[in-house]
C-alpha cells in the first residue's frame, strides 16, 4: 500500500512538471531556484491530496482484520485505487489546459458551473482535437500507475498459533493500524500546525501568478467542495470607523436627472493587450493591434485603463451590471448568495421609467444569464432561441457576432425611450473561429484568438453603423468593457496585474466625454459612474467607486487563486486575509519582479487597512443579505 500511494505521489510530481512545461510561457518569469522550490513545496499539497483522495483505500487496508487479503476485497479495493487516482491524474492534466483561460486550479466551483449551462459539451470535443497531446499524456501516465502498482500485491498475514500468537497479531495490526490513521491525518493537515494547509497557504510560497504551479488540482477540488464560499469579518469592531476608511454605500447626486439611453457592450475576452491604442509600446512602436473599429471609436471617448473584478463571464456579468465582484472560489451568482437581494442597473433605473433587455447570442440558460439577469430586474432576455434562425448558429456557442448585433440593433429600434440595454458578444471565444466568408479577411495574431477578436470588432464597427442611423443614437450613453481577459502573450499580460487588463471605454455621440483619464478603474466602477452622468439622486449600493468624483480613493481588487489582489496609489497588494505576501510599484516594476513586501514601506499598511475593510464591507454584508440601501 505504501509503494503504490509513493507511485501516485510520484506521479504527481511529475504531473506538475509536465504542467509547467504546456505552460512555460506563462511562467517564463520563474527562475531555476525559484522553480525548485515550488516543485518542492508543492509535494507537500500533493501528499495531502492523495491522502485524502485514498482515505478508503489506506483504512480499509489498514483494519486490522484478516479478511482484508481477501481476493475479492482487494479487487474492490484495487479497483477503487486505480479509478479515483486516474481520475485525479486526468483532471491534472485538463488544467494543463483549462488553466490558461481561468489562470487558476479548477476548484469545486466548476460543477455548479456545469449545472447552470457551462457548455462543457461543447468545450470538451474541442479541447480534445485541439490539445490531443493531454489525453495521450494521461495515458500514458495510467498505464505507468497500473504497471508499477501491480508489480507489488499484498500477502497474507499469518498467525501464530494458540491464544498468544492471535493476540500477538491483532496487537501489532491495531497498532499498526493507529500510527497509519495518526500519520494519514498529519499527511492531509499538511503538518503539525495549528491550522490544516488550504489553497491560501500557497501564498506564502509563490506569488499569486505562480499559486497555480505549486498546487494541484484534486487538492484545489477538495479544499474547495462543500466549503463555505465566505467568512464573516471583523477587522475593525466599529462600523463608523469602518465606513470611514470604505463603504459600498452611494448617496446619489444632486444633479437633474438626464433621460440618456444607456447601452453596455460587454465584449468576450477582450483584454487590453489585443487594442493598439494601449500599445503604443509593443513591439518597438510597430504593435497594430486587432481592433481597427474600437481604437477609431477610443479616439472618440472617455477612456481608462481598466481592470477586470474575475477570470470568467460568469464572474464579469454581475461585477459590470450589479457592481459585485466574486472574491470567492466560485462566482457571487453560483454562490450559497446568490439569492440574496441585491440590484443592477436595471432595478434602479426601472423606478425612472427605463424597459431594460439583456442580449446574448448563446443557446438560452447558458451559464444562467438569463436566470440572473431575470433576478435583477432586467424586462427581457434575447438569446439564440428568441433570435429563433439558426442558419447564423456557429455550431458551438451560439449566433455569430455580426447577425445577432445587427439582431440586437434592428430589436432596440423598436423600443421606446429611455431604455437601458446590455448585450454580451460570444464570437471571440475557444475554438476561435471566424464565417467561411471572412477566413482570408483577418490576419493571425501571436495567439488564435486575435482573429476572432478582429472579426468581433468588425462586426461592432457594424453595428455602430447601423445604430448611427437611429432617432435615439445622440442621446445614448455607450459603456464598452470585457467580461474577462483572456490568455497573455507579452509579458505585462501574463503578470499579476495584466492578466485582468481590459478596457472601460464611455462614449457618447458630440458630448464631452473624450479623453484618456489615468484613474485606475475596474468592471464594478461601471455601475455607479453611468448612475453619476444619469444624475441618479438615490442611494444605492455599489462595491465600485464613481469614476467622476475626485474626492474618493479609486482602486481596483481582484481575487487570484485564494489571494486578494489590490491596485491602489501606483501598488499592487497581495494578501491573503490575514498576512500581505506581495507588494510591487506598478509605476516602475510593472511585471511586479521586485517584491517589496519586506521594506517597511509605509504604503504597505495603508493599502492593509484599506483591503481590511473592503473585505469586511463585502464579506459580511453578503453574508447578512445588506445589499440594499433603504
Amino acid at each position: 500500500m505504501l509503494i503504490r500511494l509513493l507511485i501516485i505521489l510520484v506521479l504527481f510530481f511529475l504531473s506538475r512538471i509536465a504542467f509547467y512545461l504546456f505552460n512555460t510561457s506563462y511562467f517564463s518569469g520563474l527562475g531555476f531556484s525559484e522553480l525548485v522550490m515550488i516543485f518542492f513545496i508543492g509535494i507537500r499539497f500533493d501528499i495531502s491530496a492523495i491522502l485524502v483522495i485514498n482515505t478508503p483505500y489506506i483504512f480499509f487496508n489498514s483494519i486490522p482484520f484478516t479478511f482484508r487479503t481477501n481476493k475479492i476485497y482487494q479487487g474492490f479495493l484495487n479497483g477503487y485505487f486505480y479509478l479515483i487516482n486516474g481520475f485525479c491524474l486526468l483532471w491534472n492534466f485538463m488544467d494543463s489546459i483549462y488553466f490558461r483561460f481561468t489562470l487558476k486550479r479548477t476548484t469545486a466551483d466548476f460543477f455548479s458551473y456545469m449545472s447552470v449551462g457551462g457548455d462543457f459539451s461543447i468545450l470538451i470535443p474541442h479541447f480534445i482535437k485541439d490539445y490531443w497531446y493531454i489525453p495521450l499524456t494521461w495515458i500514458v501516465f495510467l498505464f505507468l500507475m497500473i504497471y508499477f502498482a501491480t508489480r507489488f500485491r499484498s500477502k497474507t498475514s499469518t498467525i501464530g498459533k494458540g491464544k498468544k500468537g492471535k493476540f500477538t497479531y491483532y496487537f501489532l495490526q491495531t497498532f499498526l493500524f493507529l500510527i497509519i490513521i495518526f500519520l494519514s491525518i498529519i499527511g492531509i493537515r499538511g503538518g503539525f500546525q495549528l491550522r490544516p494547509i488550504s489553497l491560501i497557504t500557497a501564498g506564502k510560497y509563490a506569488s499569486a501568478k505562480n499559486i497555480p504551479l505549486l498546487l494541484n488540482t484534486p487538492f484545489c477540488m477538495v479544499k474547495t467542495f462543500h466549503h463555505s464560499s465566505l467568512q464573516e469579518s471583523r477587522y475593525f469592531t466599529k462600523e463608523s470607523d469602518l465606513a470611514k476608511i470604505y463603504t459600498p454605500v452611494h448617496n446619489g447626486t444632486t444633479d437633474k436627472f438626464r433621460n440618456y439611453n444607456v447601452m453596455i457592450i460587454i465584449l468576450e475576452s477582450f483584454s487590453r493587450e489585443h487594442i493598439g491604442y494601449f500599445n503604443k509600446g509593443l513591439g518597438n512602436g510597430h504593435y497594430k493591434g486587432f481592433t481597427p473599429f474600437l481604437d477609431s471609436l477610443i479616439r472618440e471617448s472617455l477612456v481608462y485603463d481598466g481592470f477586470a473584478n474575475g477570470k470568467s463571464s460568469i464572474q464579469g456579468i454581475p461585477a459590470v451590471l450589479s457592481s459585485i465582484p466574486s472574491l470567492m472560489n466560485e462566482s457571487f451568482i453560483q454562490s450559497n448568495y446568490a439569492n440574496d437581494k441585491y440590484a443592477s442597473l436595471a432595478s434602479l433605473l426601472k423606478p425612472r421609467g427605463y424597459m431594460s433587455a439583456f442580449f446574448h447570442g448563446g443557446t438560452n440558460g447558458t451559464m444562467g444569464f438569463d436566470s440572473y439577469t431575470h433576478m435583477v430586474g432586467f424586462d427581457h432576455y434575447y438569446g439564440r432561441t428568441e433570435y429563433n434562425n439558426d442558419k447564423d448558429f456557429d455550431g458551438e456557442w451560439g449566433i455569430r457576432d455580426e447577425e445577432f448585433f445587427q439582431y440586437t440593433a434592428q430589436t432596440m429600434n423598436e423600443f421606446k425611450p429611455p431604455f437601458l440595454v446590455a448585450i454580451f458578444s460570444l464570437s471571440s471565444h475557444h475554438p476561435f473561429t471566424v464565417p467561411v466568408r471572412y477566413e482570408h479577411k483577418f490576419r493571425e495574431g501571436h495567439m488564435p484568438i486575435q482573429k476572432t477578436i478582429m472579426y468581433a470588432d468588425y462586426s461592432l464597427g457594424r453595428f455602430f453603423e447601423t445604430v448611427k442611423k437611429m432617432p435615439w443614437f445622440d442621446n445614448t450613453l455607450f459603456v464598452i468593457t470585457a467580461d474577462h481577459t483572456s490568455e497573455g502573450y507579452y509579458h505585462y499580460y501574463q503578470s499579476d496585474a495584466g492578466q485582468f487588463a481590459v478596457p472601460i471605454i464611455f462614449y457618447k455621440h458630440n458630448s464631452g466625454l473624450k479623453g484618456d483619464s489615468k484613474i485606475i478603474a475596474q468592471q464594478i466602477d461601471i455601475m455607479p459612474s453611468v448612475l453619476s452622468l444619469l444624475g441618479y439622486d438615490k442611494g444605492f449600493l455599489a462595491y465600485g467607486t464613481n469614476l467622476f468624483d475626485s474626492t474618493v480613493q479609486h482602486f481596483s481588487i481582484h481575487n487570484a487563486s485564494g489571494l486578494f489582489g489590490l491596485i491602489k496609489d501606483g501598488y499592487l497588494l497581495e494578501f491573503d486575509g490575514t498576512n500581505s505576501t506581495g507588494l510591487y510599484n506598478l509605476k516602475i516594476d510593472s511585471l511586479q519582479k521586485n517584491n517589496l513586501i519586506g521594506k517597511g514601506l509605509a504604503v504597505k499598511k495603508n493599502l492593509e487597512i484599506f483591503i481590511k475593510a473592503f473585505i469586511q464591507q463585502y464579506n459580511n454584508r453578503i453574508i447578512e443579505n445588506r445589499l440594499i440601501v433603504d
